[in-house]
């Protein structure tokens, strides 16, 4: 069987990713720097909207070796908070399009924004910095939630680094 492919695109459709295998998790953030990015990149000219209703940003998580642009990415340009923030929001300048939060420090993995995700988005397992949301926090299907990192969100993030070191 071949490896689940995930793509997503902007709202025109001019840029495009692929991640190719299982996400390392799924997941709904209400950190604070999310929230106001969300914020700021709304606001922008065009934007869609890419968080729910209750402020939360939805995100699948990959490694970063297995996700790649298909098109587009010369349309790409990366939104920082604030200077020296390793932390980076990618938008498609085509039609201000949030597409990817991915990291300067060399870290190894990418969320691809849900909003963007074309066709079945994977449902979240966890909800994340709860404790910044704005509001209250929709959870009708009862996601397990947390103030931090969930603790096997952060493991499965170090498992996948070790994966990555020895794949090649």
């Amino acid at each position: 069987m071949k490896d689940p492919r995930l793509t997503a695109a902007c709202a025109c459709g001019n840029v495009e990713i692929e991640a190719v295998g299982r996400p390392i998790a799924a997941a709904i953030c209400y950190c604070d720097d999310c929230q106001a990015a969300g914020e700021q990149i709304e606001a922008m000219p065009g934007a869609p909207p890419f968080r729910a209703g209750d402020g939360g940003t939805g995100v699948v998580v990959f490694r970063k070796d297995r996700v790649r642009w298909i098109r587009g990415e010369s349309l790409l340009r990366k939104i920082k908070l604030r200077a020296g923030s390793p932390t980076n929001r990618q938008l498609a300048t085509c039609c201000n399009s949030a597409m990817v939060l991915d990291f300067d420090d060399g870290k190894h993995w990418v969320d691809i924004y849900s909003a963007r995700v074309k066709g079945t988005v994977p449902r979240p397992e966890f909800l994340v910095c709860t404790k910044f949301a704005a509001n209250s926090v929709a959870n009708s299907d009862r996601v397990p939630a947390y103030p931090g990192y969930a603790p096997r969100f952060l493991i499965r993030l170090l498992r996948a680094r070790i994966a990555m070191l020895f794949s090649s």
